[in-house]
């Protein structure tokens, strides 16, 4: 089950919630009892690495930036390069 991310229109705390597509846009009870509505929002994945300079083969998916994908440069990061 995917797990949507909603926003209270009144005061902007936001929830996510593990239910099934069917009900992505069913109603939402305040968690807190206050009566609040709450939209359903687009949820953003971010990751953090380099834009550019990605090897998509031969390289296991290894980011060629100078960089670890954890954002810290390779010779800091203790992964094998």
């Amino acid at each position: 089950m995917p797990i949507y991310e909603y926003v209270c229109e009144t005061d902007g705390e936001r929830i996510e919630l593990l239910r099934p597509m069917s009900q992505a846009d069913a109603l939402v009870e305040d968690p807190a009892g206050k009566g609040r509505k709450f939209g359903r929002v687009l949820s953003v994945f971010a990751a953090q690495g380099a834009a550019t300079g990605v090897s998509t083969g031969g390289g296991g998916g290894h980011v060629h930036s100078g960089g670890c994908g954890c954002g810290k440069p390779m010779s800091q990061c203790g992964r094998p390069t």
